[in-house]
């Protein structure tokens, strides 16, 4: 008597995020609930959405994932979360830019509110437009 049933296998890719290598070159797994507290942190009574949070956290991994890395360097891991940051809210992104940066004192500040002031007055400049045509193009 041979077996009537029938059997399916099915295969998926396994989604692993890469090992985070730190300053002192050790090493650990990529810790998702580290990360969303350090993002907490920074974004502690802003107004940001809870929503807007978990889609910021979603992308950083998305962004992590599509490096296709075993490992990689937390610097890394922290500039992709302080791009992220800069997009949402400024000073979420002073917050958290502060500790990972390990600004020493007032200056560091300085230079990153100065970065931040000369993209927004950039942005700002990128997005207007004129109503009225220019006379060359008449």
């Amino acid at each position: 008597m041979g077996c009537t049933e029938r059997f399916t296998t099915f295969e998926s890719a396994e989604l692993v995020l890469p090992r985070l290598i730190k300053r002192d070159q050790s090493r650990e797994p990529f810790n998702e609930t580290k990360l969303r507290s350090g993002i907490l942190k920074a974004t502690e009574k802003r107004p940001i959405s809870s929503g807007a949070i978990e889609e910021l956290i979603s992308r950083v991994i998305r962004q992590v994932r599509k490096l296709g890395e075993r490992e990689i360097q937390s610097r890394l891991l922290g500039e992709i979360v302080i791009k992220e940051l800069r997009e949402i809210d400024e000073i979420a992104f002073v917050r958290y830019a502060s500790v990972y940066r390990r600004f020493q004192d007032i200056e560091e500040f300085e230079k990153e509110i100065e970065s931040l002031r000369k993209t927004s007055k950039t942005d700002v400049q990128e997005a207007q437009f004129s109503i009225f045509p220019d006379e060359e193009e008449l």
